[in-house]
C-alpha cells in the first residue's frame, strides 16, 4: 500500500480500510444554494428520521408478534414459536423473541438472537402497526414502504422530512442502502436538497469532504483558490462538453457543488467531525493532519465491528451525522454477504441474503436478523440519549427522532406440521416497528389471528383494532410523517393520528 515515499497518499488510505471510493465525495447532490431561499420552516426545530432498512422480508410474527405455541389453536402448521423463547413485559401487547441454533439452514455454523434486551429497555417507545402490502418484488415493495405506494407524488418519506428541516443543513438526506430503499422520489417539484445523497462506503466517505485536508504537501490555500477559479471561469466554459450541455439542470447542480456547496463543507470542517475510524498503523491518519471525531471513540465503543461490518459502520456514520446537524434524515440497512463473529470458530451473525434467508431457513433467518437490527438500533439509540440537543429545554436528540424499521413484505405464516426449520416465501401481510418517544409507545395497531398467523387493521384516527380490515402503505406513510411533524397539507394522504 505505500507508495515510493514511503507514505500512503490519501486515495491509498480510503482504499486501506476496505473501500474503493467514498461514495458521493463532493457530488453532493443534495446541496444546493437555492435552498437558502426555501428555508420556511426553519422556525420549527428539526426531528429526525433513522430508516433501518430491513431488507428481504422482516416477519413481524417473529419479533415484535410473536405468536406463543399455547395460545394457537393451530401451533403446529402455523408459525408459532415455543412459549419459553418469547419475552413480554408485564402489561404489554409487544413481544420479543430470543433463540439459537447449532446450524442455519444448509449453513453448519452456531447462532444465537436476542430481541427482549431491546424490548426491556425501549418498550415504551415502540410502535407496531399492522400493514398489508401491495407487493412481493423486493424492489418494488422496498419503494412503496418509503413511498406509501406513491401516495404524495411519490416522495419518499425522508425525502418528506429533508424538504421540511433540511433546507439548512449541509447534507439533508443521507442513503447509506441499497437497492429500492436507494432510489429518489419521482416528484420533479421536489427541493433538489431533498434528494438523497448516497453513500457506498461510511468509513470513508468523510475522508472526501475537503478538497485539500488530509493531501500531504499541500500548495497553498491561495493557489487551490486560483486553480478552482481557472478551472471553474475559463476551462471547464471552453470545453465541448460545457457548451452541449450548458442548458442542463443536472450541470447547474454540478458547478453549484464544486463552488457554492463545497466551500461550505470545507467552512465547516465535517471531515473532522465525522471521522470515526481509529488512528492506527494500519490508517495513519495522524500522518495527514487528520484526527477522528471528537465522538469516535463512543461511537466505536457502541459499533465495535466498524472495521469489518457496514452496517455498523452505516451506524456510526449515521449517529455523527445527525449529531452535527449535517443531515435530517439518515438510511441504514444490513448487506446481503455472510458475515461470521470469528471464522468458522465463531457464530454467523449475517446470513446470505439477509431476511430473504428465509427461503432456505426461516427461524434462523428472522432470529438472527431482527436481533441485528435492534442491536444497531439500540446503540443509535444510546448515543442520541446522551446528546444534548436543546439545553433551555433539556432535551436529547432521541427526544426529537425517530427510527423506522421499513421491510418490502413480510412472509409466508404455515410450516410442516411442527417443523422446527422451514422454508418461507413472501407473503403481502405484515407489520411496521416504529421506535421514538414521539409516537404513542408500548402499543400494537392492530393485531395478530394466533390461529392463522395473519395482522389485521386498526382506525386510522383512534388506534383501535379492526379485525375485518387490513392496512395500506398509505396509512403507514401519513402517519410517520404525522409524528414527525411534516407540514402534509399539500398532499392527499389519510388522516392518521393514532400514532401519536
Amino acid at each position: 500500500m505505500m507508495n515510493k515515499l514511503g507514505r500512503l497518499n490519501r486515495r491509498q488510505l480510503m482504499k486501506s480500510v476496505g473501500v474503493a471510493a467514498a461514495g458521493g465525495s463532493l457530488g453532493l447532490g443534495s446541496m444546493l444554494a437555492s435552498r437558502r431561499g426555501l428555508a420556511q420552516n426553519q422556525e420549527k426545530k428539526p426531528r429526525f428520521l433513522i430508516v433501518i432498512a430491513a431488507g428481504g422480508g422482516a416477519s413481524i410474527i417473529d419479533s415484535f408478534l410473536a405468536i406463543p405455541r399455547s395460545l394457537s389453536a393451530n401451533p403446529g402448521t402455523i408459525h408459532t414459536l415455543p412459549d419459553d423463547a418469547i419475552f413480554s413485559p408485564e402489561g404489554s401487547p409487544l413481544r420479543a423473541v430470543d433463540q439459537s441454533g447449532s446450524e442455519a439452514g444448509a449453513i453448519p455454523i452456531a447462532w444465537s438472537a436476542n430481541q427482549s434486551n431491546f424490548l426491556r429497555k425501549n418498550v415504551n417507545d415502540i410502535l407496531v402497526a399492522t400493514c398489508t402490502g401491495t407487493s412481493v418484488n423486493h424492489n418494488v415493495a422496498q419503494r412503496r414502504s418509503l413511498t406509501g405506494n406513491e401516495i404524495w407524488k411519490g416522495r419518499t418519506l425522508q425525502e418528506c422530512v429533508a424538504a421540511e428541516y433540511g433546507a439548512t443543513f449541509p447534507v439533508p438526506n443521507v442513503n447509506m442502502a441499497g437497492q429500492g430503499y436507494s432510489e429518489r422520489g419521482y416528484d420533479r417539484d421536489l427541493p433538489d436538497f431533498a434528494v438523497h445523497e448516497p453513500v457506498a462506503g461510511a468509513s470513508v466517505w468523510p475522508l472526501g469532504l475537503d478538497g485539500a485536508l488530509g493531501i500531504n504537501d499541500l500548495p497553498s490555500k491561495e493557489l487551490i483558490v486560483a486553480a478552482r477559479e481557472l478551472r471553474n471561469q475559463r476551462l471547464d466554459p471552453n470545453t465541448a462538453f460545457y457548451r452541449t450541455f450548458k442548458g442542463s439542470k443536472n450541470l447547474a447542480i454540478w458547478e453549484k457543488q464544486r463552488t457554492v456547496n463545497q466551500s461550505s463543507l470545507e467552512a465547516g470542517e465535517l471531515i473532522k467531525k465525522l471521522i470515526f475510524l481509529e488512528d492506527s498503523q494500519s490508517i495513519p491518519l495522524s500522518e495527514y493532519g487528520l484526527t477522528p471525531s471528537p465522538d469516535a471513540a463512543a461511537v466505536r465503543e457502541k459499533f465495535p465491528r466498524y472495521a469489518s461490518d457496514p452496517f455498523q459502520a452505516q451506524a456510526a456514520l449515521a449517529f455523527l451525522l445527525l449529531k452535527n446537524r449535517v443531515t435530517t434524515t439518515v438510511t441504514i440497512g444490513p448487506s446481503f454477504d455472510v458475515l461470521l463473529s470469528n471464522g468458522l470458530q465463531g457464530e454467523i451473525y449475517n446470513p446470505p441474503l439477509a431476511f430473504d434467508y428465509s427461503h432456505n431457513a426461516h427461524r434462523a433467518s428472522q432470529a438472527i436478523m431482527w436481533s441485528r437490527l435492534l442491536a444497531a438500533a439500540d446503540g443509535l439509540i444510546d448515543l442520541l440519549k446522551a446528546q444534548e440537543f436543546d439545553a433551555s429545554t433539556g432535551e436529547s436528540f432521541w427526544d426529537r427522532s425517530m427510527i423506522y424499521i421499513a421491510t418490502e413484505f413480510g412472509r409466508d405464516k404455515t410450516r410442516g406440521n411442527n417443523a422446527n426449520e422451514f422454508g418461507t416465501g413472501h407473503h403481502l401481510n405484515n407489520g411496521f416497528a416504529i421506535i421514538s418517544p414521539m409516537v404513542r409507545g408500548n402499543r400494537v395497531l392492530g393485531g395478530v389471528n394466533y390461529n392463522t398467523g395473519l395482522t389485521y387493521g386498526w382506525n386510522p384516527t383512534t388506534g383501535e383494532p379492526v379485525p375485518e380490515e387490513e392496512m395500506a402503505e398509505r396509512y403507514i406513510f401519513s402517519g410517520i410523517l404525522h409524528a414527525l411533524g411534516v407540514d402534509t397539507s399539500g398532499a392527499d394522504l389519510p388522516n392518521v393520528t393514532a400514532f401519536v
